[in-house]
C-alpha cells in the first residue's frame, strides 16, 4: 500500500464512531477522545491536529469497549492487557487474559522464502511465559541457554518467537532422549549457514544502488528456504539408507 493509499485508509473520529455505534450504542466522541488522552489508543494526527485512526486503532478501541462492557474491567487492567498484546501475546479464549501463543509447527512441508520474512511484530515473553508455552521446565531452559540455543533479546530479559520455537522443539526432542547438549551441532551448523549467506549477499549489501538492501534481504530469505529444503531432503535420504 502506498503512503497516499494508507492515508486514505485512515478514519476520522466521526467515521470511527459510526463504525462502533452499532455494537456499542453508548460510545461517544468524548469517550474516544478520553481513551486517546489516556494513551490506550494512539491515532495519527494531521498537520492541523485532527485524529486519524487506522483499522488497528479501531480494533483496539473495540477490544477496550468489549472489556468494559462484558467484563467491567477498569482501565488499569485493560492497559496491562493491551501491553501484553503489544508484546505478541494473544487474546485469551472467552474473555480470558492474554496468553503466549500456541506453537504450531508444519508436519512436513518445505518452507518458502516468505516463511523467513518478519511481519514487524516481535513476540516478547518472560522466562516464566516461555517455559509455560514451550512446556519445559527451568532446568531445560537453563541448559538451552548454556549451550547457546536460546537467549533473551532485551535488557528486560524477554524472549522472542524464535526462542519459543527452539525451546518447544528441544522439549519434544528431549522426550526421545535428545538432550540440549546434543543440539550444539545444530547451532554450529546454523551459524555456518548464516555466515555463508552473509558472504553471498555481501556485494549486494555494500552496494549503494536503490533497492540494494531489499534485494539482499530477499536473497537471504531464498537461501534460507533452499538450505532447509536441502537439509530436510538429506535427512530423509539418510533415513531411507540412501548413499
Amino acid at each position: 500500500m502506498t503512503a497516499s493509499a494508507s492515508a486514505r485508509a485512515r478514519l476520522s473520529i466521526g467515521d470511527v464512531l459510526a463504525a462502533l455505534r452499532p455494537e456499542f450504542p453508548d460510545v461517544t466522541i468524548s469517550k474516544i477522545r478520553y481513551l486517546d488522552s489516556e494513551g490506550l489508543v494512539e491515532p495519527s494526527r494531521t498537520p492541523s491536529g485532527y485524529r486519524k485512526f487506522s483499522p488497528a486503532d479501531v480494533e483496539r478501541l473495540r477490544y477496550i469497549l468489549v472489556r468494559q462492557r462484558d467484563s467491567y474491567y477498569p482501565l488499569k487492567r485493560i492497559r496491562a492487557e493491551l501491553a501484553d498484546l503489544d508484546r505478541g501475546l494473544q487474546p485469551g479464549e472467552e474473555g480470558g487474559t492474554p496468553r503466549p501463543p500456541r506453537v504450531v509447527l508444519a508436519d512436513d512441508g518445505y518452507p518458502a522464502a516468505d516463511s523467513f520474512r518478519s511481519d514487524g511484530r516481535e513476540l516478547r515473553l518472560s522466562r516464566e511465559e516461555l517455559c509455560e508455552s514451550a512446556e519445559i521446565d527451568e532446568k531445560m531452559l537453563s541448559q538451552l541457554e548454556q549451550f547457546g540455543l536460546v537467549g533473551s533479546r532485551t535488557s528486560q530479559g524477554m524472549y522472542d518467537g524464535a526462542a519459543l520455537i527452539v525451546a518447544k522443539t528441544a522439549g519434544e526432542l528431549a522426550a526421545f532422549g535428545v538432550e540440549p547438549r546434543h543440539l550444539r551441532a545444530f547451532k554450529t551448523a546454523a551459524d555456518r549457514e548464516v555466515g555463508l549467506f552473509e558472504q553471498v549477499v555481501a556485494p549486494v549489501s555494500r552496494s549503494r544502488e536503490p533497492g540494494a538492501r531489499a534485494r539482499a534481504e530477499d536473497t537471504v530469505r531464498q537461501l534460507a528456504a533452499l538450505s532447509v529444503r536441502l537439509h530436510t531432503t538429506l535427512v530423509k535420504k539418510g533415513l531411507r539408507g540412501g548413499g
